[in-house]
């Protein structure tokens, strides 16, 4: 951006024919903003044919290993997936001594679910525990995934619009009770669907642009049953600030519990066990010191 200023002002100096200095610089703009589009368009076509397979729910084979990535949206609103209030009854974190990689969402059998966002679909089929799911390859290179349908109203390689109906919902797989179960990804590694929308009644895109740190795409640091506090890294220097993990050093009292001190740290109990090397069922002693990494 410094070359094109000093570019223009030396041509400003050189010439008095200011009507030829702007058509130059008018011209020079439009290629300018011309190219941008032309660098945008080539970025979406790469992650739209980037490992695209219609047979393999998840086709990365190599994960995301350099962190913080960048997410950028040009919506600064999503479409609910279902048509009533969107109620959470389970979140991205460990549970059950598993790693929960979406979230739930409450709906009614036969509801409507919609996608979130423009995009292709990628995936249509039973797949084992999701059930009836279908995968949207959003232009970003974000993936949506909707599970435990009842029906898929879309084949593979069609091309969705933000807010249509892809399927119905229902209860098909590993579900306790009807409900939505959806996962965000990009590239093959799971986000904490929180930290890029809001899932409420204004259907909020946390930030046009984003950037991931390593703590999002880790379930063993989140309680499923309960929200994460959130803070959006808008910049890559934000994220490397973020990703600088700080340890607490905590003193056992009479009284504590792993459930006592992961609720009131807002850290899961496996992240502290984890740390510790110690297990669920290790008995703390008082005077003990933990270490707290948040």
């Amino acid at each position: 951006m410094k070359s094109l200023f000093a570019f223009f002002l030396i041509l400003f100096l050189s010439t008095n024919n200011y009507g030829q200095i702007h058509q130059i610089f008018e011209y020079n703009i439009d290629s300018i903003l011309n190219f941008k589009n032309i660098v945008k368009d080539s970025i979406s076509n790469s992650f739209m044919e980037e490992n695209w397979d219609t047979s393999t729910y998840n086709p990365y084979k190599i994960k995301i290993k350099k962190y913080p990535f960048n997410i950028v949206f040009k919506d600064s609103i999503y479409s609910s997936p279902i048509d009533r209030k969107k109620v959470i009854t389970s979140r991205y974190g460990w549970r059950r001594r598993r790693a929960h990689k979406g979230i739930d969402i409450d709906l009614v059998t036969g509801d409507d679910v919609k996608v979130m966002l423009d995009g292709k679909v990628r995936y249509v089929n039973y797949h084992s525990g999701h059930g009836k799911v279908v995968v949207v390859r959003h232009y970003n290179g974000l993936e949506t995934s909707y599970s435990h349908l009842s029906k898929q109203l879309v084949k593979v390689n069609d091309t969705v619009v933000k807010g249509q109906i892809i399927g119905k919902g229902g209860t098909t797989g590993n579900a306790r009770g009807s409900h939505l179960h959806l996962e965000v990804s990009f590239k093959g590694t799971y986000i904490y669907p929180e930290y890029l929308f809001s899932f409420n009644e204004k259907n909020n895109i946390r930030s046009q642009n984003i950037w991931v740190t390593k703590n999002w795409v880790t379930p063993y640091i989140h309680n499923s049953k309960r929200q994460s506090s959130i803070l959006i890294c808008n910049t890559y220097e934000e994220a490397i600030k973020k990703s600088k993990k700080t340890k607490q050093v905590y003193v056992i009292k009479k009284g504590d519990t792993l459930s006592k001190i992961s609720s009131k740290h807002r850290i899961s109990i496996t992240s502290i066990c984890k740390t510790n090397s110690i297990r669920k069922s290790s008995t703390l002693k008082i005077g003990q010191k933990l270490v707290l990494i948040q």
